[in-house]
């Protein structure tokens, strides 16, 4: 190389230096990006995401196709979906006894530990607290395959009309010493955790403590309600925690769902250096005192995006899935983000198209 040249490759890489030295904080960082989808995604609610060899399954709220319960779809690339079955062929005989108002099983949780899949489900009656949250198992998750059935273990948490919270919304978790927990919650008195024993998934016999992690907070003059029945301004759920770097970090839905496009849920995080808390939004206000910081909120195409779940992946992107309604036709559908990390905080995003 002449010197020339090598003055010249100087010059440009000072100049690349100083260029980059007066980016805006973050301006490098990657952006999150909602992927289009394709197949049978509509129709997908609270849904609940892992991947088994080269397969992703999503399960969801509500009647299959088929008729049985909890809804289960496949894709090869997390683009492309089919229907892929459902979990019970019907609402199992324990909870039609137990619960005779409950017509479908809601709210699945999926996950992978002790060489079995777990999947916590929930049984109640909308707009009451009487409300149980059970626990299936499988070996695979690949019909085709030896071993596949699942397996109803049975009732692992009740809530009943003199408790202060709704067992619904489940969310197994494991802290960074490897102990199970199961955080779940739903308006009342918000988002609740237990400990789980760590080989059977079943509530803990030692610590039976009942956490509060996250509330909202009662607005000013709010008249009393009749017994039994939860404040709009109590609306919290679909509790999620995963750890990230040195935090645990909990994302829930606020405001109402269920109501097509007139939907306002929205999806909130906080974050904590403990898994049972306290949780503390950006602005550093505790989420039991009502904080949350907003990750996602609709647009004039989705409208009420939550009841999300959140995949950490070793050697992939981290992503969200969660539903949102068609603002023009009131359907829920599945939609995912990839999610980002900056300054130590989750960014994901939805389509507006």
């Amino acid at each position: 190389m002449t010197y020339s040249a090598r003055r010249f490759a100087v010059i440009l890489l000072a100049a690349l230096l100083s260029s980059c030295l007066l980016l805006p904080p973050g301006a490098g960082a990657q952006q999150p990006l909602a992927l289009v989808l394709s197949g049978d995604y509509s129709g997908t609610h609270d849904p609940s995401i892992i991947k088994e060899g080269k397969t992703w399954y999503v399960f969801a709220t509500g009647r299959a196709q088929q008729g049985g319960q909890l809804q289960i779809r496949c894709s090869a690339d997390l683009h492309a979906w089919k229907f892929c079955g459902q979990v019970f062929d019907a609402v199992p005989e324990w909870i039609r006894k137990a619960s005779p108002g409950t017509r479908d099983l809601w709210a699945p949780d999926i996950s992978f530990v002790h060489g079995e899949y777990r999947l916590y489900y929930v049984f109640s009656v909308f707009g009451r607290n009487t409300s149980g949250i059970a626990l299936a198992t499988n070996r695979t998750l690949d019909p085709s395959r030896p071993g596949y059935g699942w397996v109803d273990r049975g009732l692992v948490l009740k809530s009943g009309e003199g408790d202060d919270f709704n067992a619904i919304d489940p969310n197994f978790v494991l802290d960074a010493s490897g102990h199970a927990w199961l955080v779940f919650g739903s308006f009342w008195s918000g988002i609740k955790m237990r400990r789980l024993d760590d080989k059977t998934g079943m509530l803990s016999s030692t610590d039976t403590t009942l956490y509060s992690l996250a509330t909202r907070r009662r607005p000013d003059n709010e008249p009393a309600l009749p017994p039994g029945r939860p404040a709009a301004w109590q609306a919290v759920e679909a509790p999620f925690v995963v750890h990230h770097g040195g935090y645990y970090y909990l994302f829930v839905s606020w405001d109402q769902c269920c109501r097509g496009a007139h939907s306002t849920y929205r999806t909130m995080v906080g974050r904590s250096r403990s898994i049972t808390g306290p949780y503390v939004d950006r602005q550093g206000v505790p989420m039991i005192e009502g904080g949350g910081s907003e990750l996602l909120t609709g647009n004039a195409r989705w409208a009420g995006p939550g009841g999300e779940s959140v995949l950490m992946q070793r050697h992939d992107h981290d992503i969200i899935v969660f539903h949102a309604y068609d603002a023009h036709t009131g359907i829920p559908a599945l939609q995912i983000s990839r999610l980002t990390w900056q300054d130590d905080w989750p960014h994901a995003a939805l389509l507006d198209k």
